[in-house]
């Protein structure tokens, strides 16, 4: 049946049971391709029901549906005229991931990080009222995404405006709460019954009709109501917020959805719909363990040697001690992206995890390092975006100590624009009192780690994703001098200076750069881009004629600035050139894929330097 699914519209006239067909078809769709092809699995699964039922009862796209995060929306695009280029989902050239204007009318607004649904959702409305306008807007949240601080904000904010918006909570936690049930169900029934709304709104405009005694009566029905809510339901927050509550209900019960539905789309009030959901739903193994089939590689293994950059973290801050070095890890939901997880294992009270939380993350370390204890943030460079203003707001304008572990520094692959970090060290470059560092294996990430956790400063650590070519679990772990770059090859006229996962394709080109320009080049291992390591340029400005910085990173305000912009100041002769990430948004791909349509592979980086020396 889903073959004649090519819009939302072909959903409207189906049975329920024909709906339950087409959803158990979208998930097998969305099992063989992620099976295949990589991606996210138990998540998607798990809101697959939900969003045929939405699709059925909303009118995309007139009405807006805001997705939350975009792992939550394969079906959403499968049934939004995407179902034929799913199989290219997340490779180069195919659909994105992730929630993307530019890929369909149906996406509202574009998502890859989490939180921001309800603010972009509410945007929407007040539009929508301004303009005089008639639709309905819905965002769509998980439970997960609900701990970050932004949800509240917007809750916040939309309940005091009283403005029509309904939020689809996507609770796929384990644990149903005990107000599931017959009693619940009722109620739900009740709350979302047309003639019960109508009845509620009169009396509530009639209460305030009656001289003297209206706040009285007023005060009354309200507590009457938040008296059997509150007793019944987990939603007093929601309705003190002026947003009505309702549910929870069954996810995977499309013919409920659908009742529910239609009858929210009539509340001309905020809503709060809670909707329970299990991951991976479908999938026997998926729904048996989500977290190990949160997301697949696909078919297409790693078969690179080596350990990953994340494992590597993990590793290093058990090896660092945190009882004799006294620091404590911060993760904002990221214990096993990250790479900590057998950390917060082994040291249980020597870590938090503060949910989708990034800028609480920041500001919570910089309570910590007030008093002794080191911060060590392992955190995604993307997401280190979220809290730029506590990194320098309560960090670095109170020169506190602190570790940033900035994982998936670079370009990440399949996930795309949303997820590469590449713009970490422009972030970070005009920042005082903070020391910026890149690795170029394993034992140095691990070394930067050590040094960073004993520097007294707040010290940012930089690392591609994918796995290292070197490290060695039996080194020590050993500081090293803030600043100071490794030289590790030795020549004239030509000098690479290269940054963390840009160091070992610069020592894969020096044998035919070195040939081309009849002497052999020097290569250094910058692995401090902020303070530089302003000796060593001195020296090299004056044996060398040309000077290329290589970085994975936005070349507007990065490590090639910063060189330049010092050697600009010394009356030297010498030709400097950088090269990074341009002023654009790269796509999604594999990682080999970016690294050419960024002109950052080997044989981009080999033109570049023999196009450039005359």
């Amino acid at each position: 049946m889903l073959e004649k699914i090519n819009s939302p519209k072909d959903l409207k006239n189906l049975s329920i049971k024909e709906l339950q067909i087409v959803s158990n078809e979208v998930s097998e769709l969305i099992i063989d391709t992620i099976e295949e092809h990589g991606g996210h699995y138990s998540s998607p699964l798990g809101v697959v029901d939900l969003t045929v039922a939405l699709h059925h009862c909303y009118d995309s796209p007139n009405d807006k549906l805001v997705w939350d995060v975009g792992h939550q929306a394969y079906a959403h695009k499968i049934l939004t005229g995407r179902r034929d280029s799913f199989k290219t989902l997340r490779q180069k050239d195919g659909i994105s991931g992730f929630l993307k204007r530019s890929e369909s009318v149906h996406d509202a607004i574009g998502a890859g990080h989490s939180t921001t649904s309800i603010s972009s959702a509410l945007g929407i409305a007040h539009a929508r009222d301004y303009n005089n306008k008639d639709f309905n807007v819905v965002s769509i949240i998980g439970d997960g995404a609900m701990t970050g601080g932004m949800a509240y904000e917007a809750m916040n904010n939309l309940g005091f405006h009283r403005t029509q918006q309904t939020i689809i909570l996507n609770d796929n936690s384990k644990s149903i709460s005990a107000s599931v049930g017959a009693l619940s169900k009722y109620l739900s029934k009740i709350i979302t019954n047309p003639t019960y709304n109508k009845i509620r709104s009169d009396i509530w405009d009639i209460s305030g009709k009656i001289p003297v005694v209206s706040d009285t009566i007023r005060k009354f029905l309200k507590k009457s109501e938040e008296g059997i809510k509150g007793f019944l339901t987990p939603g007093i927050l929601f309705e003190e917020l002026g947003i009505r509550y309702i549910g929870p209900i069954d996810g995977h019960d499309i013919d409920e959805m659908v009742k529910v539905f239609n009858s929210v789309r009539e509340i001309k009030t905020p809503v709060l719909l809670h909707v329970f959901t299990r991951k991976g739903i479908k999938s026997s193994k998926a729904e048996k363990d989500s977290i190990k089939y949160y997301s697949l590689s696909g078919t297409k293994k790693d078969n690179s040697v080596g350990v990953s950059y994340s494992e590597i973290v993990g590793k290093s801050l058990i090896k660092a001690d945190p009882d004799n070095n006294n620091f404590k890890c911060i993760t904002a939901a990221m214990d096993i992206g990250t790479g900590i997880k057998e950390f917060c294992e082994k040291y249980p009270d020597k870590y938090i995890d503060v949910g989708i939380a990034e800028s609480h993350a920041v500001s919570y370390a910089s309570g910590l390092s007030t008093e002794g204890i080191v911060p060590v943030i392992t955190i995604y460079s993307t997401f280190m975006q979220r809290a730029y203003d506590q990194i320098m707001h309560d960090i670095l304008l109170q020169d506190l100590p602190a570790v940033f572990c900035m994982d998936r520094a670079g370009l990440v692959g399949p996930d795309g624009p949303t997820h590469h970090g590449v713009f970490d060290i422009s972030m970070l470059n005009s920042l005082p009192n903070i020391v910026i560092s890149a690795p170029k294996d394993g034992n140095e990430l691990s070394n930067l780690i050590y040094t960073g956790i004993l520097s007294g400063k707040a010290f940012a650590i930089r690392y591609p994703k994918g796995k290292c070519s070197f490290y060695n679990i039996s080194n020590l772990q050993n500081c090293i001098e803030i600043g100071q770059w490794e030289k590790l090859e030795e020549g004239s006229k030509v000098a690479l200076l290269a940054t963390g996962s840009m160091v070992e394709p610069c020592i894969r080109i020096k044998d035919e750069v070195s040939q081309h320009i009849g002497t052999n080049v020097t290569v250094v291992n910058s692995r401090f881009i902020k303070p530089l390591d302003e000796k060593m340029i001195d020296s090299l400005i004056e044996d060398h004629e040309y000077i290329f910085t290589f970085e994975e990173g936005s070349i507007i305000g990065g490590f090639g600035s910063s060189v330049l912009q010092y050697i600009s100041k010394k009356n030297k002769s010498v030709k400097v050139f950088n090269k990074g990430i341009k002023d654009t948004f790269i796509e999604h791909g594999t990682r080999t894929e970016l690294l050419k349509i960024a002109e950052l592979d080997d044989n981009s980086l080999i033109n570049y330097i023999k196009n450039n020396i005359k």
